[in-house]
């Protein structure tokens, strides 16, 4: 009898044992995993918007040219996560993009120009999206001149733009004359700064460096806003044609094309 018991009690020992191994498995599988995750540099908290979309290009051209890895937490803007108490120690100003660095003992980066210029410093040894600040200072402030044109004007401007013609609450006591006066103006600006790139794209590929050009963070800045442009009430961009040509070369990059589409 007690062979016997013995016997059934195998059955269920090697149950016990496997059902341990495979804990020890999954436990050590999600323990690996986090591992992976802190070991990626960089942590992108963004969101799907035009600023959003500027620094998630930008890690994509630079993970295509230098292999750079980062992680993405998405943030919820339509019910203001930015605004948590624990976003707000990142960011007091409760706005995404946030960039934490990682390797320089999670150094916090906010607004979105000085996320790039960051990236462009810190990751981009090769000055592949930019320039060299010493050796190259001329196109270096040109990229600035850029960086800044489109963030105090073309951003602003844009953003109010869409805001009004789209998002805008019907129940705001404004007047008729007010509401659309404020949607007039703003898109009004909107194509002056269409038409403000579409000067500085004559006989140029890209916004700054020698002849033609070159592709940098400057365009990278930009492209976002202007690839809003129905929403800001442009159908098309044919009224400036070298402002089309302009955003049709960079919107057919394979790392832009996947930095949109960031947060998944």
């Amino acid at each position: 009898m007690a062979q016997a018991a013995l016997r059934r009690l195998v059955p269920v020992a090697r149950t016990l044992a496997l059902g341990q191994q495979r804990q020890r498995f999954q436990s050590t599988s999600v323990e690996s995993s986090i591992r992976r995750v802190q070991q990626q540099p960089l942590l992108l908290y963004t969101a799907s918007t035009p600023n959003g979309r500027k620094v998630s290009a930008l890690l994509e051209e630079l993970k295509a040219t230098t292999g750079l890895q980062y992680d993405v937490h998405k943030i919820n803007i339509s019910e203001n996560t930015q605004k948590e108490p624990w976003f707000l120690k990142l960011n007091p100003n409760g706005r995404i993009p946030v960039l934490v660095d990682r390797r320089r003992a999670d150094f916090v980066v906010f607004e979105t120009a000085a996320v790039l210029l960051y990236l462009e410093q810190f990751y981009d040894e090769g000055r592949v999206f930019g320039f060299d600040p010493v050796e190259q200072w001329d196109e270096y402030s040109e990229m600035i001149q850029w960086i800044f044109w489109a963030h105090g004007g073309l951003g602003p401007m844009s953003g109010q733009a869409s805001h009004f013609r789209n998002a805008a609450p019907v129940d705001v006591p404004v007047t008729w004359t007010e509401r659309v006066c404020g949607i007039l103006g703003y898109t009004d600006e909107t194509g002056r700064l269409y038409g403000v790139l579409e000067l500085r794209l004559a006989q140029r590929d890209y916004l700054a460096g020698a002849g033609k050009g070159k592709y940098t963070v400057a365009d990278i800045n930009a492209h976002p806003w202007v690839s809003g442009h129905k929403w800001a009430g442009f159908e098309s961009l044919d009224e400036w044609p070298r402002l089309k040509r302009w955003f049709d070369r960079i919107a057919e990059r394979p790392a832009v094309q996947v930095g949109y589409a960031v947060p998944a």
